[in-house]
């Protein structure tokens, strides 16, 4: 981590914003609310249910065709921000979302980016060891889009934290061309700055009493705004990229308590969860 800032009010009132999480029925006839990332008023992302128990969830749905960036803010995050206040870059991607209290966090973070079911797969991997797999299914959960992990940390004995960050449409959408120039931009030190707004921090247990491993998952997930080609350019350069975080405090699964301890947890050196 660089920096975090302290939490602050920006946004447009909800029906103006661009983005914005919301919940619907299921079903007719009253099913499961399935909570929502919403952008220009049609779901883009279904996730984590309310519960607490059920499993961490970012699944994309058909309608997620839309990025978020904005073209007068390419050049000032062509480089590394050093400072969440830089340049206006907040209040500026602040008008695409609703309203509310909201935690800068500049990170810098070293992408590996994921395809669903092969290897370092989160959904596949340590989901099912606390969780299983969906017992209607039979099989994990299916996120529908690649994504990239870029850090996880111990919480406590009984806690672990994972850190994601989701593209808004899949890599393979990317111009080749813009990537490469990332690249080549990067192999010679440059660390551009992506942008994206987060769910602060989803905290998710199984309940079923038949995990290999019991502990909680505190899912930190950042779905980009900005920086589709530097994020897939740093996975394949193997570089680092900075990434300015607009983490919401009202749409989180966590109290203010286990929000308020994020900053030092991310701060902490990196580390897989061992069990046994």
């Amino acid at each position: 981590m660089i920096k975090a800032g302290g939490p602050r009010t920006v946004g447009v009132p909800s029906p103006e914003a661009r983005l914005r999480f919301g919940t619907e029925l299921q079903e007719l006839g009253g099913g499961p609310r399935r909570r929502l990332l919403m952008v220009d008023d049609e779901p883009a992302f279904e996730l984590s249910f309310y519960c607490g128990t059920c499993p961490l969830l970012f699944r994309r749905l058909e309608t997620a065709t839309e990025k978020l960036g904005l073209e007068d803010m390419q050049e000032r995050l062509g480089g590394p921000l050093d400072d969440p206040d830089d340049n206006g870059v907040i209040e500026a991607f602040g008008a695409l979302l609703p309203q509310g209290e909201y935690l800068p966090l500049l990170l810098e973070v070293e992408p590996r980016l994921v395809i669903p079911g092969k290897e370092g797969d989160y959904f596949s991997g340590e989901q099912v060891t606390a969780w299983g797999v969906d017992q209607f299914w039979g099989l994990p959960q299916y996120p529908h889009t690649p994504y990239f992990r870029t850090f996880e940390t111990a919480v406590d004995a009984d806690a672990h934290l994972y850190e994601f960050v989701v593209p808004m449409v899949p890599p393979t959408w990317n111009e080749r061309g813009r990537v490469e120039e990332y690249v080549a931009l990067m192999e010679q030190g440059t660390a551009p700055t992506a942008v994206a707004i987060s769910t602060l921090l989803d905290i998710c247990q199984s309940a079923l009493g038949l995990a290999e491993d019991p502990a909680a998952h505190w899912g930190l997930t950042h779905f980009l705004l900005d920086g589709h080609h530097k994020l897939e350019a740093a996975a394949t350069a193997r570089r680092p990229v900075r990434l300015l975080s607009l983490l919401t405090l009202g749409e989180s699964l966590a109290g203010a308590e286990d929000a308020a301890r994020l900053p030092a947890l991310r701060a902490q050196s990196r580390s897989a969860r061992t069990t046994g």
